[in-house]
């Protein structure tokens, strides 16, 4: 088991490392050389095709037509909901701004719970809420547009939203998940996404620039996006979530942010702001708040 949990740990540390370098590479690509429609197209489409190719190759458990149709839905609307409001929300802001509403998908959650599952409410996970949207309102009323964030608002409303959307995604993707293995989630979820991102293509038309004007450097960053944010990372999570504890798998998250903030100020994706600081520290506290309360939630419930 011990060497399981350092697998697990490994897992997530690499998964949510790619996820933060996703963020500055998808910056570096949208909107100049790949429209973020076609790149949501290029993703969901990778991924399914990859994801079915590896189930020829692993033994599937049985998944009844149901399961399936479910599945189909989810990744139809919910993942492919996540990647629409995200590119299109990267496209106009900057890396570390929608890597800071990435970090808020934890408070989507419990919010989500409360309203749909009848989660607990404790006054620990109300301060944590509060103190987390305090930090969106922070980022979203204090950035301005410049020639880093064409339409810094605009922008951080739709991360805002691919935040929301994907938490959905989560909820409803882990009551299936208990019914089914990761793999089949993954191939028929995205299959759905695949599906809803070509039928989108149909009435908004590819464009690409990079695939008129080819160069090498856009083109490798666009094959690291689609093998490793989008591929790997996806692979790697259900291992994180099998052997670590909810808290800790939440805890990784933070990862996103700081790789995206370190590379972001690094390459001059982004520029210091102490607003920015502070909703960072703001929201990396709320999220602290609201999964040490959940631990202690299920600690409690389990005596």
């Amino acid at each position: 088991m011990k060497n399981k949990k350092t697998e697990a740990n490994l897992s997530m540390i690499v998964s949510k490392t790619f996820s933060g370098l996703n963020a500055n590479a998808l910056k570096y690509l949208l909107p100049l050389w790949i429209a973020p429609l076609t790149g949501v197209m290029f993703r969901c489409v990778f991924a399914a095709v990859v994801f079915w190719i590896i189930s020829l190759f692993w033994k599937q458990d049985k998944t009844t037509r149901r399961e399936k149709i479910t599945l189909f839905l989810l990744g139809a609307i919910g993942l492919y909901g996540f990647m629409f409001f995200y590119l299109l929300g990267v496209s106009k802001t900057t890396p570390v701004s929608s890597s800071l509403f990435s970090s808020l998908q934890p408070i989507w959650v419990f919010i989500l719970s409360v309203i749909f599952l009848r989660e607990r409410i404790t006054a620990m996970k109300v301060i944590g809420i509060v103190i987390g949207l305090g930090g969106a309102l922070l980022c979203i009323m204090t950035q301005k547009s410049d020639d880093l964030a064409s339409d810094a608002f605009t922008g951080n409303m739709l991360c805002l939203l691919s935040s929301i959307a994907y938490a959905a995604y989560l909820i409803a993707s882990n009551v299936v998940l208990g019914k089914v293995s990761s793999l089949n989630m993954l191939r028929y979820s995205f299959l759905g996404a695949a599906v809803s991102s070509l039928i989108v293509m149909a009435f908004t038309g590819f464009d690409g620039h990079l695939f008129s004007h080819f160069e090498w450097q856009p083109f490798l960053i666009l094959m690291f996006v689609l093998i490793f944010p989008t591929t790997i990372s996806y692979l790697l999570i259900p291992i994180g979530l099998k052997y670590l504890s909810t808290t800790l798998v939440a805890l990784y998250g933070y990862i996103i942010l700081i790789v995206a903030t370190i590379v972001s100020l690094s390459i001059g994706q982004d520029r210091f702001s102490w607003y920015q600081m502070i909703a960072i520290a703001l929201i990396c506290s709320s999220v602290y708040f609201v999964e040490i309360a959940e631990s202690k939630d299920k600690a409690t419930a389990s005596k």
